[in-house]
């Protein structure tokens, strides 16, 4: 699925159940910032180029991480990244990771997550690939 950006972020918004649009975008930004560090390779750029305008450089621009991240650990580094709480880093994840999973189909999705540790998949919305 190709969307707006503010459709994009539209959806983030009302999963968060944030106030503003900006608090959407905000979101998006700390969310694939961290997560593109974590993915590599073809199923790294495929997903940027489903993303809107602006999202894909977020996760392609970022620099590969030097060890994968336990679930938890992914949560920490999201609310490192944005000076934030594990709470709101936990709220930005739970918005941003289950639309991407909406946008990707299912076999890059599981790609995707092939790549990630066990347990991720909690935080896209799904089960873990078997």
């Amino acid at each position: 699925m190709q969307w707006s950006l503010d459709t994009f972020i539209t959806q983030v918004t009302e999963r968060a159940r944030y106030d503003r649009p900006q608090q959407g975008a905000r979101a998006v930004r700390n969310v694939l910032e961290v997560l593109g560090a974590h993915l590599v390779g073809d199923d790294r750029t495929d997903l940027a180029a489903l993303l809107p305008e602006g999202c894909g450089p977020l996760l392609t621009a970022a620099e590969p991480a030097s060890e994968p991240l336990s679930p938890a650990s992914f949560v920490q580094a999201v609310a490192d990244h944005s000076n934030e709480d594990v709470a709101e880093a936990r709220r930005e994840i739970d918005a941003v990771l289950p639309t991407l999973a909406d946008a990707a189909d299912h076999a890059l999705l599981r790609r995707l997550l092939t790549q990630l540790p066990p347990g991720h998949a909690g935080l896209f919305g799904c089960t873990d690939p078997g």
